[in-house]
């Protein structure tokens, strides 16, 4: 007798109270698992429980929440169901990661008695005055009436300034913890119109498991 094959997605009608929540992270999980997914169930339950709590936060309670979980090419995808009007903005693809530039680090001071920051044999020396002056230190073709042991000013080329920064590409502002949440640690997310109102969604990669030996 042949197998039917394995279904391709979950839907399931969810109560509009405070039981809502762990209801969705244990249905989504069982989904997962009857989906034949290697995508991370603890994320999804973490995800799905904040897209869950929103839809009770900001919609009347005359509108169904519904739960569909569906396993995709790109991986799983979980959306969340309401009667909602108003799309959700800042979502998309993973936030980029800006990373500080380090700062230049500072010359030391130059002055008499201080040695330049060169090194090697054409680096030039310091002089600070007549007893440690020497034939080569002196300055060639001397202006008239000038004594010939005054010592020399050397001055340190100016330190480099830093680096300009790029303005990186302006991002939506996301002041929703739970979406901040869905966008940074989904692969991919959005919002969209639908008959009834919205739907809420975001995208889990596959994890490949390694093969033991």
């Amino acid at each position: 007798m042949l197998e039917s094959p394995p279904p391709s997605s979950w839907r399931i009608a969810l109560p509009r109270e405070a039981t809502a929540v762990p209801i969705a992270r244990a249905m989504v999980h069982c989904a997962l698992q009857d989906l034949g997914t290697t995508a991370d169930r603890t994320t999804a339950q973490l995800l799905t429980a904040e897209l869950v709590a929103n839809a009770l936060k900001h919609t009347s309670d005359g509108h169904p929440i519904e739960l569909v979980v569906e396993r995709r090419p790109d991986g799983c995808q979980v959306e969340v169901h309401d009667g909602g009007e108003v799309l959700f903005e800042g979502l998309g693809e993973p936030l980029p990661m800006v990373l500080p530039l380090p700062l230049p680090l500072p010359l030391p001071a130059v002055g008499p008695g201080r040695p330049l920051p060169m090194t090697g044999a054409g680096a030039p020396r310091a002089i600070s005055g007549p007893d440690t002056a020497s034939p080569l230190d002196e300055p060639k073709n001397e202006p008239l009436g000038e004594p010939g042991n005054a010592p020399v000013a050397v001055t340190a080329p100016p330190a480099p300034g830093p680096a300009p920064i790029r303005a990186a590409a302006p991002v939506p502002a996301i002041r929703n913890r739970g979406l901040l949440l869905v966008r940074s640690l989904s692969s991919a997310s959005g919002c969209r119109r639908t008959g009834r109102g919205k739907a809420v969604w975001f995208i889990l990669p596959e994890v490949h498991q390694p093969r033991r030996r």
